[in-house]
């Protein structure tokens, strides 16, 4: 797994989405065409099939642990490798997919609106998904008192943060918390078999002068990524997550 980041969960993914501002080509042909392209450069990535929603999606084997995919929408090229070696190989494929994006789908730097590299992290916990965040990212803190004071019970505790990394809000980064428990799951004790997932959004809009290069946007929003990562996400949230999750088996 991505060497680094993966201590302290148990999958690692990093992901891509593309938005434009205009419909990408949706003919049988042209997605044919980029998908088959794409399958002869990541030989894997062979199961292809279209989602109810109309998205058109090429995978690998999910069950292998380790994966790339990728999933065309109507104004939305997405990508991800699950569990890769490192994160080099997920910058590669999602590079590769980007330059190929103007030739296969029309992507010019005009239409693009948004860029977004997601970095994720699944921590595996049966039980109260929620009172586990809730003690890892808020002990001690007044907003927890509704716990801790009046002998209350976590639900719904999903946290999200967005923030404007420079003047002109060019930049944003995001990190948010998915727990996926349910009144339910709490009221009866019954807990699924899901993780606690940790995500961390850099996104680039284009500049308001000058051209949106995506290759060069990409390997600045992973420079900010693996900074912020390194500094921040991991230390103060994937981090305590893990020891409370530790500490509660």
């Amino acid at each position: 797994m991505a060497s680094g980041f993966s201590n302290f969960s148990d999958d690692v993914f990093v992901n891509l989405d593309l938005h434009t501002a205009l419909p990408m080509p949706q003919g049988r042909e042209t997605i044919l065409q980029f998908c088959e392209a794409a399958r002869k450069q990541f030989a894997d990535m062979s199961d292809f099939y279209q989602r109810e929603g109309g998205e058109f999606v090429l995978e690998g084997d999910r069950n292998a642990g380790s994966y790339r995919w990728l999933e065309l929408a109507s104004r939305r090229l997405s990508a991800g490798a699950f569990n890769p070696d490192d994160f080099e190989a997920a910058y590669a494929q999602h590079a590769w997919l980007l330059e190929r994006s103007k030739y296969f789908l029309g992507v010019s730097p005009l239409d693009v609106e948004s860029l977004d590299l997601v970095y994720g992290f699944n921590l595996d916990y049966t039980g109260n998904r929620d009172a586990i965040v809730c003690e890892a990212l808020l002990a001690g803190s007044r907003l927890a008192s509704l716990i801790t004071e009046a002998g209350g019970t976590a639900l719904n505790f999903e946290p999200s943060l967005i923030a404007a990394m420079d003047e002109a809000c060019g930049v944003q980064c995001r990190v948010a918390v998915e727990t996926r428990n349910s009144t339910y799951q709490v009221r009866t004790g019954h807990y699924e078999d899901e993780p606690i997932s940790v995500y961390f959004t850099v996104r680039g809009h284009p500049p308001s002068a000058g051209r949106f290069e995506a290759a060069e946007a990409l390997r600045q929003q992973a420079e900010t990524g693996e900074d912020l990562l390194a500094r921040v996400i991991i230390p103060t949230i994937v981090r305590p997550i893990a020891s409370a999750i530790a500490a509660a088996q």
